[in-house]
């Protein structure tokens, strides 16, 4: 995840939606922010955001600030929180969609992204994608995002398949954050673009 997106947020200051609700109402009239730090509230349902677990803005990030280019899995129209098993599954499946961000920006010859890493408990019912056809493609998302949009639409919570940039490794998509107990953050990498591609990869240590 962007180290530098989500913010800390509103979601942080309260542990229920009743407190949000009141809260929410007062910051809006005095912090013009607000808004964009929050994202569209009109996506996510209050009763799906688990309000006082550890990580909450992060994980309902996705559902707030949805990439209107969609995703595997999306379309566009709904978010999707996306898992990995391990860090080095997480952090090849992010350089992929950076540097394919990056090298759509004409003219950028260098640049870096500070990506944070999450550990992510959740509990919810997947449905088991490992040996579905089609869904593997590189780059066409057509068949996934019909398949996302299914799962939705029949309330399933989420879903498994293989990691398409990481060989043997496993991801996750969650349909709401609801689902989501805690996400602690662990370390801090630095992502680092040449011009052409995601050249290296650095773990940012505090001193």
């Amino acid at each position: 995840m962007n180290s530098k997106f989500p913010p800390m947020t509103l979601f942080d200051d309260v542990i229920n939606k009743e407190d949000f609700a009141t809260v929410y109402a007062i910051q809006a009239l005095t912090n013009p922010r607000i808004l964009n730090e929050l994202g569209d509230l009109s996506l996510l349902s209050s009763s799906e955001i688990p309000f006082g677990i550890d990580g909450v803005n992060y994980v309902t990030a996705p559902f707030t600030h949805i990439n209107p280019e969609g995703s595997r899995f999306s379309n566009g129209d709904f978010g999707v929180l996306y898992l990995a098993d391990t860090i080095d599954t997480a952090i090849k499946e992010s350089l992929y969609h950076q540097e394919k961000y990056f090298q759509n920006l004409q003219g950028l010859h260098y640049d870096t992204v500070d990506m944070r890493c999450l550990k992510v408990t959740f509990s919810a019912s997947v449905a088991d994608l490992f040996q579905v056809k089609g869904i593997y493609e590189q780059e066409d998302y057509s068949l996934p995002r019909r398949l996302g949009a299914e799962l939705k639409k029949n309330a399933q919570q989420g879903f498994q398949y293989y990691s398409v940039r990481n060989q043997g490794g496993t991801c996750w998509g969650l349909f709401s954050p609801i689902h989501v107990t805690s996400a602690i953050q662990t370390k801090h990498f630095e992502f680092i673009f040449d011009g052409k591609s995601m050249s290296k990869v650095r773990e940012l240590v505090k001193q």
